[in-house]
């Protein structure tokens, strides 16, 4: 069954254009160019509708696995490292690649923000700069379950050890957005 998901999971991230922007190891991201769904306002823009962001995705293969009991300080420590390194890699493609020109912001959907007992995933996103939304699917509910449902597939395919603690239904998505050169110049200087 596991393979089946890893083969679904490649299809759909090539048919998403989400791409490897760095060979280097440590690099805990992949990222996708995309357009808005709606409007986000942040506290230094807003960005329109159809205007370009970089969507940020975990690389679920590289992520170092957590063992059956649980996350230990150790392995929260090495995550939050590669997660801030791979911010800073992200941050220097972004510059450098003249044809991202046009991104406005930097974010995503995780369930990360809201999926545990208590709201401190979106405390930790807030520190690392990015301003936390709620997410609402087109399909509300349904459709929220749905990528919900793939989600726990792939965790339960890379790294079974960070189920989320609830139950799929009780699962909630929130989006993470920062400008683009609020972005760059939190990261970039960072590296």
């Amino acid at each position: 069954m596991r393979f089946l998901v890893r083969k679904l999971d490649d299809f759909i991230r090539k048919a998403n254009q989400v791409f490897e922007f760095t060979l280097e190891a440590d690099c805990i991201l992949r990222l996708q160019v995309s357009r808005a769904a709606h409007p986000v306002r942040l506290p230094d823009l807003t960005v329109e509708t159809g205007e370009a962001v970089l969507l940020i995705h975990l690389w679920n293969e590289r992520l170092p696995p957590v063992s059956p009991e649980g996350m230990d300080l150790a392995g929260a420590k090495r995550i939050l490292r590669l997660f801030c390194h791979s911010l800073c890699l992200a941050a220097a493609y972004l510059q450098e690649d003249r044809q991202l020109d046009p991104v406005r912001a930097v974010g995503g959907v995780t369930i990360l923000a809201r999926s545990g007992l208590h709201e401190s995933g979106s405390r930790f996103l807030q520190d690392m700069g990015f301003t936390v939304i709620p997410y609402s699917s087109r399909l509300r509910r349904f459709g929220e379950f749905w990528e919900n449902f793939y989600s726990c597939l792939i965790i339960w395919t890379f790294n079974p050890g960070s189920m989320p603690p609830r139950p799929l239904i009780h699962l909630r998505r929130s989006e993470m957005w920062m400008s683009r050169e609020a972005f760059l110049q939190r990261y970039r200087q960072a590296c």
